[in-house]
C-alpha cells in the first residue's frame, strides 16, 4: 500500500501555501490591482476615447473602461467593451506562433475583464469575466469566459475504484496521490472523512469566484470554448476542444499544455501535466508531470506522477505513479495507489459489467504487469503479490493472491479435479527468470521521473515486500502434505489458481535467496558505516539498534544465519551478487537466442545482452559493491 498520510493535515496546510489560493484571494479582493501589480488605473481621457473610437472600437460607456497611467490608445483597435474593463499598457511586441505580434487588444469583444500590461487579446469573439495577466496571450478564441460562483474543478467528487460509491474523494488543486490514498482506503475513520469533508469545503470557498485568471506568460490559442478556469503561469492551451471549470497549476519551467482536440472538464490539472491528442479528461486529477494523449479518457479519475494515458479509458480509479498504460485498454475501479505497473493492449481490467450492478473493485498491488488481452474479474486483490505477471490471455477469477513476483499464466495441461477455469501460478518466477525486467524498471522510472513534490522508493527490495515474500515462503513451507499440484484448499494465497510442487520448491529457494539478499546488503551498509563513525562492528548483529531499517535486516540474518560472523556473510553477499548480475544477464540473453532462431537478422538490429544498459549497470554496480566489500574485509583484518 501506498504510505498512509494525515489527510485534513495537508489540505490545511495547501490552504495556507496554496499559490492559487492566493491568486484567487487577491482577485476577489481587486482584479484590476491584481493584474496590474498594484499600480493604478485612471478614466480615459477624452482625447483617448476619440483616437479609440477612430481605430475602430466601441463601447456602451467608456466611463466604465479604466486604463493604467500612460495608456496607448493605439494598442487598441476594432474591438467592443462592456461592463467594467481595465486595461493595462501595451508595449513591446510578443511571439505567438513564431510571428511576432504588438501587445494590447484587436478584433475582440471584452466584458467585465481586466487585462495586464503587455497581454496580447486578439480575434476573440468573447472575453467575459476574466483577469489576463502580464505577458499572457488569448489568441483566435471562440468563448472565454466565467460565470458567478465558479471553483474550478476543485471539490468535485470522484467514485474511486466503487463506480456506486463508497470510496469517494473529495478533490483539491493541491492533492496527492497519498492523500487520495488514505481518504479512500481509509473508509471506517468517521471521524478523519467528517474533518476532510468539512476543510475541502473550505477549501472550495475559497477557491470560488466570479473572474477566472490567465496568469502571467499563460497562453491560450485556438480554442473554442474556455469557461470557468483558472490558467496557470506560462501554461500552453492551444487548439483544444473544450476546457471548462478546472484549475490549471502551472510554472515557466514546468508548463502544462493542453492541446490539439483535447476536452477536459471538472478538473484538476497539475504542474508539468500534457493532455494532447483528443484525449477527454473528465472530472479528474491529473498530478505533477503525467499525461493524456492520443484518444485516452480520463474519467472521474486520479493519476499519478508521471503515469500516462494513451488511447485507452481509466474509470473511477486512482492510479499510483510510473504506471503505462499506452495502448487501447480498459481499466474500471481499480484502487493501485501504489503504481509501477502496466496495462497492455486489449487488457480489460473493469469486468464488473456482468448484468450486475458496477460495484466491485480492484486492487491491482505494485509493479503488476496485465499482459495483452488479458480479462480480470471483479474483485480482485493483488497487492500481497507485487510485480506479478498476468501473462497474455489470462482471463483471471475473483481472487486474491498472497506470492509476490508470480507468474499467473493460462494452463498447459488439463488437471483432473481442478477447474478449468484457474490458472496455473509460478510464485517467484520474476525474480527465477526475469529479474532483467525489474533492474530494468528500476533504472527507468528513476530515469523518467520528473515529479518534484512527490518522493518515490524506486528499489525493489525493501521491507515491506521483504516482509511479503518472507510471508509467501512461510505459506509454501508450511504444506501438510507434498503433492504434485496444490490449489486454495492446501495453500492459503494462491486464489482461484493451481501451482505444480516444482513451481513451489523453485519458489521456496528463489525467495530465501532475496530475502537473505535484502538483509546481506543492509549489514554491509551498516558495517561501513560504522566503520566511517570509527565504530566498533564486533557486535552488530547481537545488540538491537533503535534503526528500524537495520533492525529488520539484522532479525532476518540472525534467523538466517545463526553464529555465522561478518566476514563470512560479507563474502557470501560477494558471490550473491555476481550471482543478482548473471541473472539479470541470462533473463536479457534468453531473448536474444530466442529472437535469432525466429528473426534471421535479429542479432543485426537488437542490442545484445552484454552491452545492454542495464546489464552493464548491474555489473558496474556488481563489481563496485565486490570491491567496496573487499575494503571492508581489509578494515576488519581478513
Amino acid at each position: 500500500m501506498a504510505k498512509k498520510v494525515d489527510a485534513v493535515q495537508a489540505i490545511r496546510k495547501a490552504l495556507s501555501t496554496s499559490e492559487f489560493l492566493k491568486t484567487i484571494a487577491a482577485v476577489k479582493e481587486d482584479p484590476g490591482a491584481y493584474v496590474l501589480g498594484g499600480r493604478g488605473v485612471v478614466p480615459l481621457t477624452s482625447e483617448q476615447i476619440a483616437e479609440l473610437e477612430r481605430n475602430g472600437n466601441f463601447s456602451e460607456d467608456w466611463s466604465r473602461v479604466r486604463v493604467e497611467e500612460g495608456f496607448d490608445p493605439e494598442r487598441v483597435r476594432n474591438s467592443t467593451f462592456y461592463g467594467d474593463v481595465v486595461l493595462g499598457k501595451f508595449e513591446g511586441r510578443i511571439s505567438v506562433g513564431g510571428i511576432e505580434l504588438p501587445t494590447g487588444v484587436y478584433n475582440s469583444t471584452v466584458a467585465n475583464s481586466y487585462i495586464g500590461r503587455n497581454a496580447l487579446v486578439k480575434d476573440v469573439r468573447l472575453l467575459s469575466k476574466y483577469v489576463v495577466g502580464e505577458g499572457a496571450v488569448v489568441f483566435n478564441c471562440g468563448t472565454v469566459a466565467t460565470g458567478p460562483d465558479t471553483s474550478f474543478g476543485n471539490g468535485e467528487e470522484l467514485p474511486i475504484a466503487i463506480e456506486t460509491g463508497g470510496r469517494e474523494v473529495l478533490t483539491y488543486a493541491e492533492m496527492d496521490i497519498d492523500v487520495a490514498e488514505t481518504v479512500a482506503s481509509c473508509r471506517n475513520d468517521k471521524k478523519m472523512l467528517a474533518g476532510y469533508e468539512a476543510v475541502v469545503k473550505e477549501y472550495v470557498k475559497k477557491a470560488t469566484s466570479d473572474y477566472g485568471v490567465i496568469e502571467k506568460g499563460a497562453r491560450v490559442l485556438n480554442t473554442g470554448r474556455v469557461e470557468g478556469v483558472y490558467v496557470g503561469r506560462y501554461a500552453l492551451v492551444d487548439n483544444a476542444y473544450t476546457v471548462k471549470n478546472t484549475t490549471i497549476l502551472s510554472s515557466e519551467d514546468e508548463a502544462v499544455e493542453i492541446s490539439d482536440g483535447a476536452y477536459v472538464v471538472n478538473s484538476i490539472v497539475q504542474w508539468g501535466c500534457k493532455i494532447t491528442s483528443m484525449a477527454v479528461v473528465d472530472t479528474s486529477v491529473l498530478t505533477e508531470h503525467s499525461y493524456a494523449e492520443r484518444h485516452g479518457k480520463v474519467i472521474g479519475s486520479i493519476i499519478g506522477p508521471n503515469t500516462g494515458i494513451a488511447e485507452g479509458e481509466v474509470t473511477a480509479s486512482l492510479l499510483g505513479p510510473f504506471v503505462g498504460f499506452h495502448h487501447q485498454a480498459l481499466l474500471i475501479a481499480a484502487f493501485w495507489p501504489e503504481g509501477k505497473g502496466n496495462v497492455a493492449y486489449g487488457a480489460n481490467i473493469g469486468s464488473n459489467h456482468t448484468s450486475r450492478a458496477p460495484d466491485q473493485e480492484i486492487w491491482p498491488g505494485e509493479g503488476t504487469f496485465f499482459g495483452l488481452g488479458v480479462n480480470i474479474k471483479f474483485p480482485s486483490n493483488f497487492t500481497e503479490a507485487p510485480y506479478s505477471i498476468f501473462a497474455t490471455g489470462v482471463t483471471a477469477l475473483p481472487q486474491r493472491i498472497s506470492f509476490p513476483f508470480s507468474l499467473i499464466n493460462t494452463p498447459a495441461v488439463v488437471y483432473p479435479g481442478i477447474s478449468p477455469g484457474y490458472n496455473e501460478i509460478v510464485p517467484a518466477y520474476v525474480l527465477r527468470d526475469n529479474l532483467f525486467a525489474l533492474k530494468r524498471n528500476e533504472g527507468k522510472f528513476k530515469a523518467r521521473n520528473k515529479a518534484r513534490r512527490t518522493k518515490f522508493v524506486f528499489s525493489v527490495f525493501r521491507k515491506d515486500i521483504v516482509d511479503l515474500m518472507i510471508n509467501a515462503r512461510r505459506l509454501l513451507q508450511d504444506v501438510k502434505e507434498i503433492k504434485e499440484i496444490y490449489t486454495e484448499a492446501d495453500i492459503p494465497g494462491l486464489g482461484k489458481n493451481y501451482m505444480l510442487e516444482g513451481s513451489r520448491v523453485h519458489a521456496i529457494e528463489t525467495y530465501t535467496f532475496y530475502i537473505r539478499y535484502y538483509a546481506l546488503l543492509g549489514l554491509k551498509e551498516r558495517v561501513e558505516k560504522s566503520l566511517a563513525e570509527g565504530c566498533d562492528v564486533s557486535d552488530i548483529l547481537d545488540v538491537p539498534s533503535e534503526d528500524p531499517q537495520w533492525e529488520h535486516r539484522r532479525r532476518i540474518l540472525a534467523q538466517e544465519f545463526p553464529g555465522m560472523g561478518i566476514h563470512d556473510l560479507l563474502k557470501m553477499l560477494k558471490d550473491m551478487q555476481e550471482k543478482v548480475a548473471r541473472d539479470v544477464e541470462e533473463s536479457k540473453r534468453k531473448d536474444d537466442k530466442r529472437g535469432q532462431c525466429i528473426i534471421p537478422d535479429y542479432a543485426e538490429v537488437h542490442i545484445p545482452a552484454e552491452d545492454d544498459k542495464f546489464v552493464r549497470q548491474t555489473w558496474d554496480e556488481t563489481i563496485k559493491l565486490q570491491k567496496e566489500i573487499d575494503r571492508i574485509l581489509e578494515k576488519l583484518g581478513r
